[in-house]
Parts: structure tokens; sequence; C-alpha cells
């Protein structure tokens, strides 16, 4: 099957016609990173269209991550698995001047999280639930310093991160991750400019505690309900967040 037959309608700029059917011919044949797409040449006979067309095709495909371009003898263009890291920024960027707010971002996690503790429970290592438990353990003491802070509320994502990482499920998985970035821009550095909320992160280490016991037996039921209350409280706490910030906005406007 020539990858013309995967073109866009005429009215379509050439150049993103033929971006749109290699990502068609790419599905359709179950193409794979490391596959190579045609060479220049074959891709000018096959599309009708010039040397510079095709280039800049390959440019837009490159600049998404979705090929690597070599150049000498053994040169082309290669297929790339997009890094979670690159799609993540994209996404992020697009949401930049969107101004989500945190309980905008929690009312989706709490969706989200449950399922994903259930679905990793029974995927979890003991590698896994040893890293766990030392992200557990760092949220124990009460932090002194504002870099001690950070490093907690790091943690706390980061143990998410992991679960997302082990749940098999690639749109959740990235929904996950992609959520607790977010939540990393928007909480953790507003948050910086409050004294530090120690029941917050009691609650924290007090779920993270219990969904250790459940991953450790096994039990994925249990895991999406502790998972569920977690984000509850989570969401909870972040709405007098977002009320405390106010509050401290405008007083210090005055």
């Amino acid at each position: 099957m020539q990858l013309n037959e995967f073109s866009s309608p005429k009215r379509v700029k050439r150049s993103d016609q033929i971006v749109s059917a290699i990502k068609r011919w790419v599905a359709v044949n179950e193409k794979q990173p490391g596959d190579r797409l045609p060479n220049e040449r074959d891709l000018m006979e096959q599309f009708d269209c010039s040397k510079g067309t095709v280039r800049e095709a390959l440019k837009s495909l490159e600049v998404q991550g979705l090929i690597s371009v070599k150049t000498g003898p053994n040169g082309g263009a290669v297929l790339e698995s997009v890094p979670y890291e690159r799609a993540s920024e994209l996404l992020r960027n697009f949401l930049h001047f969107e101004r989500p707010s945190g309980p905008d971002v929690y009312a989706l996690r709490s969706l989200i999280e449950p399922e994903i503790a259930a679905l990793a429970t029974p995927n979890l290592t003991e590698d896994d639930l040893t890293y766990l438990q030392g992200l557990v353990d760092l949220g124990h003491d009460a932090p002194k310093t504002f870099d001690e802070r950070v490093e907690q509320r790091f943690a706390e994502l980061e143990f998410h991160i992991r679960l997302a990482q082990r749940c098999n499920s690639p749109m959740l998985s990235f929904m996950g991750r992609f959520l607790n970035d977010m939540i990393r821009d928007l909480v953790i550095f507003k948050k910086s400019s409050l004294p530090e909320q120690r029941e917050f992160s009691c609650a924290n280490l007090h779920y993270h505690e219990e969904l250790m016991l459940a991953f450790r037996a096994k039990d994925a039921e249990q895991a999406r309900r502790l998972m569920a209350d977690h984000m509850a409280s989570a969401e909870h706490f972040n709405r007098e967040l977002e009320g405390k910030l106010k509050e401290y906005f405008l007083g210090s406007s005055d």
C-alpha cells in the first residue's frame, strides 16, 4: 500500500498532508520505533512533490518527536517513541494560558488515581515496594527548612508517579504522571509562600502508609478504596489552600 493513499484533502498544506499520511501509514502497518521510513526520493515520487516539501514534512515529524533524521550514506528517517517528558511538556504548554486551578486538577485526579492504584497493585515488585516505602519514610519527620518541605512534597508526588508507571494502562499511566506534573507546577511553588500545612502532610502520610499495607497484601480493591479516600482528603486540603492563597495575595496588595 502506497503512502500517498493516506493523504488528506487537497485544501490542507502539502507538507501537512504528508505528515498525516505517514502517521496513518505507521498506524495501519503497525510500524515500531526503529523502523525506517521510505527515503526522500521515494517520498517525492509517491507524493509527487519537491524535495523541499518532503523535508518540511520530515522536519515537522522530527519536531513532534516521532522520527529522528540521520545524515550520511546509511541515513534517513527512523521512527522514534515520543518520550513522556516531551509529550507532557507540550501538553502543559497548551494548558499554560488556560490556567487550570489546583481544584480542577484534583477533581480529575480523584477519578484517575483510584483506578491506577488498583491496577498497579498486582504489578508491584519487591523493589517497587522498597522504593515506595522509602518515599513514605521521608514524610515521618516535620521539615525544618523550605528545601525539606519541597523534598517531602516531591516524594509524595513520586509515590503516585511510580504507581502510574506500574498500572499497565498507557492512557492512565500518562494521565497519572501528567496530573502529578501539573500539581508540581500549580501547587508546590504556590504553596512555598505559605506556612507548612502539617495537617495535610500528616493526612498524606497516613494514606500512603495504609496504601503500603494494601500493596503488600496484593489487595487491589482496598488500594482503590484507600486511594479514593486519599484523593478526597487531598482535594479538601487543596481547596483550603486556594482560599489561603487568595487571602495572602489580597493582603499583600494592601
